[in-house]
């Protein structure tokens, strides 16, 4: 008597980009999940606060059908800890980013540990969205880049208000869904030290890369290598199976020229 297959659930994963980034930042990783066959959607976060952010994620996230997996990066950490409050989001993935708990802000969740450096160095507009210089945004953001490539970051950065930093978490999905965590151990945004302590919190599972805060640019096969991760276990995979599907997706861009 033939026996009827499992049907392995599609997941989506929506990804969420920080300050001074746009969804653009997000393409290494974009390619490689579609070369994997996984849908993903990049969301572009207008920045004027936590509550107009994660108003437009759950915007994306009402346009895709089953699972999601939630992906956030640096500000877009405490994006997704808000907006992941929902039955459909299965994982989150934090990638170089902040995970502050119920009533805390990003800038709380930092108070306790040394002002970052380049925090001086940031110019506010008449409407309280702060700019990064472009001269300063390649050594503090993205010194791993090629200097070519870390510019273009610089043009197409996407201003904060800086009031955002401000606005308190009432929700922190991380409490209640599996939550992994990729410490970049070269940030000079937000320190590996804070980055271990939040991961550690949360119960995140950790995986470290020596990389600037941008690693989804420098080491897009680690960043979309964790995110794997997080998919196959909610589609029910070994994790063994993400593995193999980095090398597939590397070995496929290769062959294309693709790879950075």
């Amino acid at each position: 008597m033939a026996t009827k297959s499992l049907k392995v659930p599609m997941v989506t994963v929506i990804l969420v980009h920080g300050a001074w980034a746009d969804g653009s930042s997000w393409n290494e990783v974009i390619a490689r999940l579609q070369a994997e066959g996984i849908p993903v959607v990049s969301v572009q976060n207008p920045l004027s606060s936590l509550a107009d952010d994660v108003a437009a994620v759950r915007r994306a996230m009402e346009l895709v059908d089953g699972p999601i997996v939630l992906v956030g990066h640096s500000w877009g950490g405490t994006v997704i800890t808000q907006s992941g409050a929902s039955e459909r989001v299965r994982a989150l993935v934090y990638i170089a980013a902040f995970a502050p708990d119920r009533n805390e802000s990003t800038n709380s969740l930092q108070a306790p540990y040394p002002a970052p450096e380049y925090a001086s160095l940031l110019r506010a507009d008449s409407a309280g969205h702060l700019h990064f210089p472009a001269d300063a945004l390649p050594h503090y953001f993205a010194q791993d880049l090629p200097a070519a490539n870390a510019m273009v970051l610089a043009a197409t950065q996407g201003p904060i208000r800086a009031s955002a930093f401000d606005d308190e978490v009432t929700e922190a999905a991380w409490h209640d869904i599996p939550s992994w965590y990729l410490v970049t151990d070269h940030d000079r945004m937000i320190s590996p030290r804070l980055q271990r302590d939040m991961a550690q919190r949360i119960q995140a599972r950790i995986r470290e890369v020596p990389a600037s805060h941008v690693p989804f640019a420098s080491r897009p096969r680690e960043t979309t290598a964790i995110i794997l991760e997080a998919v196959a276990e909610v589609r029910g995979l070994p994790s063994s199976m993400a593995t193999r599907q980095t090398i597939a997706v590397e070995t496929q861009l290769s062959s294309t020229g693709e790879t950075s």
